[in-house]
């Protein structure tokens, strides 16, 4: 669905095109955003400078993704997830070439790179979660974690790199937090 535009001749609709994209951060442009992306699930909201680089079948219903969040890759999103502003989810890697001396300029996975994230999920602000990774279902990832293994279901994840701080309870929604004795 890309569209080849000349930046010379489309000056006016490029300059309408960043105005709207930096003042609209709502439900019906999130919306639109997504549906003009291709996302053709349901619900699926879309905040401005998000950049949303994955097979779009992959994306689950009920989603939302934050401001300048980037995810690239073989990355699934479950249903009903939150992704919150500047978060990177990232499937593959780059390798480095002995003979080259240098790392390769495209990814190139050594396994299962992929990245799942479970249904029911928040990623709060700034959260990377790195190749390999599989989210369980419903878990908290704390703002600013970068989460470099795998989670179980209801995981209260925080730091860097990630740990388990805490449990949800999948009946009451309490969150349960971990003693950490010194």
């Amino acid at each position: 669905m890309a569209r080849e535009l000349k930046i010379d001749q489309n000056d006016e609709l490029f300059e309408l095109l960043t105005e709207y994209i930096h003042l609209t951060n709502d439900n019906p442009h999130n919306v639109k955003r997504g549906r003009i992306m291709g996302i053709e699930s349901d619900n699926v909201e879309v905040a401005p400078g998000a950049c949303v680089r994955i097979p779009l079948h992959q994306i689950g219903n009920n989603i939302f993704i934050g401001l300048y969040s980037y995810l690239n890759g073989n990355v699934t999103i479950g249903d009903n997830v939150l992704i919150g502003p500047h978060c990177s989810v990232v499937a593959g890697n780059h390798k480095f070439d002995a003979a080259t001396g240098w790392f390769s300029a495209r990814t190139e996975p050594d396994g299962d790179d992929s990245v799942v994230i479970g249904d029911g999920s928040w990623l709060a602000s700034n959260v990377t979660i790195t190749p390999g990774v599989k989210l369980g279902k419903a878990n908290l990832v704390c703002a600013g974690s970068v989460v470099t293994k795998s989670t179980p279901d209801y995981a209260i994840m925080a730091g860097v790199p990630a740990k388990q701080v805490g449990s949800i309870d999948p009946i009451s929604g309490e969150y349960t937090w971990f003693s950490h004795k010194k």
